[in-house]
């Protein structure tokens, strides 16, 4: 039996203390230390207590010497504090975006290629069933694919700090959009040619616009767009929109809403509850196939239910054994290493389009 991966959690917030839980639970990893710049004066999860408490991230690895480091803290420390992980020859998990700015991004994984250490980005979507099977789909429709996808949320509570402390670092369309276009870049194959975005400052104590809208073009013909809004002001209606249309039919997520009856003030709203960040309840497969008389469907659309799916703490446990098994099987992580970059690469552009007023092209 291979000895425990010790491993470093930095930040405890929403992700970080998912994916310390899975850690604490995983017999394969041993938990070193904590590390955020405020951890000893916040109280920390009942599970957590009784590990190391650090918040200067240069002693934590220095004194915690530990195998991996998992980051979860704000965008803007993500560059940094993995090629001081890498260097100090530890394994890389980074909760998603890689970087602010791609020259960062090209760093980091520059770094985990020269120390030969594992970087494994937190694209949740890319262990979830169910999206599996959304591309698994998606992928028989034929070609050009027209991809519509968003996750609007609206603040309020806890989640009108996170989202607010969240666009310090970046607008919307860039944190969450690497999980939407890393979708559409599965989906295609191809490769992306041209972005266009629009945003808007809807929330005076948000830093950055809190609305933004990108347009993608792929080589193939295919084009998709995905839309974020976070801020007291978000509608819920239609937040959650997830589907793919080609030639031969779509394929649509349905995700179950809130009933509305709930004491609002006393819980996040729907659309910033993080279950829903990912929540499944059935794929709808619609067939494009016509009898050629009649010119009626030849096929009812399927519904495909996924209500056995995994929670988000189930989700985030998963990308943790994902991990443990690239660190104890050598697994090369090259492609999606640079499906990370490319990624942000087109959300990038996107929040250049906005502040140019012009479509950019990536060829």
């Amino acid at each position: 039996m291979a000895d425990p991966v010790k491993v470093l959690v930095v930040g405890l917030g929403n992700m970080g203390a998912s994916h310390a839980s899975a850690y604490h639970r995983n017999p394969g990893f041993e938990i070193v230390g904590l590390m955020s710049r405020s951890i000893k004066s916040k109280p920390v999860p009942e599970e957590l207590a009784g590990y190391p408490l650090f918040e200067d991230y240069d002693e934590a690895l220095a004194t915690a010497k530990p195998d991996a480091v998992s980051i979860n803290s704000w965008p803007n420390s993500h560059a940094e504090y993995a090629i001081k992980a890498i260097e100090a020859g530890a394994h890389v998990f980074m909760e998603k975006p890689i970087a602010t700015n791609i020259e960062d991004a090209e760093a980091v994984v520059a770094a985990a290629r020269a120390h030969n250490r594992k970087l494994v980005l937190g694209y949740i979507l890319r262990v979830h069933p169910s999206w599996i099977k959304f591309i698994e789909v998606g992928k028989t429709l034929g070609k050009p694919l027209v991809m519509r996808m968003n996750l609007n949320q609206q603040s309020s509570g806890p989640a009108w700090f996170w989202h607010k402390n969240l666009i310090d670092s970046l607008i919307p369309i860039v944190d969450c959009g690497v999980h939407y276009v890393d979708v559409m870049c599965q989906l295609t194959g191809a490769k992306p040619v041209r972005v266009h975005g629009i945003g808007a400052k809807l929330w005076a104590e948000a830093a950055q616009q809190n609305y933004g809208h990108l347009h993608v073009t792929f080589d193939d013909g295919s084009v998709g767009w995905y839309e974020a809004g976070w801020g007291p002001m978000m509608s819920e209606i239609a937040y959650f929109v997830k589907d793919v249309v080609g030639p031969n039919g779509s394929v649509s997520i349905v995700a179950q809403q809130g009933d509305g009856e709930d004491d609002k003030t006393a819980k996040l709203s729907d659309s910033a509850d993080i279950d829903q960040h990912t929540k499944t309840d059935a794929l709808k497969v619609h067939y494009a196939a016509v009898d050629p008389q009649t010119r009626h469907f030849t096929r009812k659309d399927e519904i495909m239910s996924m209500s056995e799916e995994p929670g988000h703490q189930d989700l985030c446990d998963r990308e943790q054994a994902y991990f443990l098994k690239a660190i104890l099987e050598d697994i090369d992580l090259s492609d999606s290493m640079d499906a990370a970059v490319d990624s942000l690469r087109i959300v990038l552009a996107a929040e250049q389009s906005i502040k140019e007023g012009r479509a950019i092209d990536l060829a």
